[in-house]
């Protein structure tokens, strides 16, 4: 297959690595027009002391995040302690999932820390787009080969 797997996959929004201080830090809204699939993935480095994480991905009816609410099924068990330091945890969505008929079609990740600043990181991606190219974030510096 002459297919890149970048061609099929767009980097759509990021939460930078950082010392993330207690509170929610997210990625900004996303259409989610343009994908069938979306993978978000949290990333933790060193905890701190009695800290947790959580993360989840939320639908809005447009790009400022205009009447944000949950989708079921698409937030991570809490991270906590030694056994949520240094891993990753993974959010499918189907573009299905979304309250489409409720005029739902944006997206964004959100990831909670509490008690204590703790290192995090985000990604979410589109997979299987009904267009192509992809359009990656602005973020994305490079794509290579």
């Amino acid at each position: 297959m002459n297919i890149k797997a970048s061609e099929q996959t767009g980097v759509l929004g990021a939460i930078n690595p950082s010392s993330q201080a207690v509170g929610t830090l997210t990625t900004g809204w996303i259409s989610a027009a343009n994908y069938q699939k979306f993978l978000a993935i949290v990333q933790t480095g060193v905890l701190g002391a009695a800290a947790t994480v959580d993360c989840n991905i939320q639908q809005a009816l447009d790009g400022a995040g205009t009447g944000a609410k949950a989708i079921a099924g698409a937030a991570i068990a809490q991270l906590s302690g030694a056994g949520g330091a240094n891993v990753q945890a993974e959010i499918n969505l189907d573009a299905q999932q979304l309250d489409v008929e409720g005029g739902f079609g944006f997206i964004n990740v959100s990831v909670i820390v509490g008690a204590a600043a703790s290192q995090t990181s985000a990604l979410l991606l589109g997979f299987a787009p009904r267009f192509a190219p992809v359009t990656n974030a602005a973020t994305v510096a490079q794509v290579v080969g």
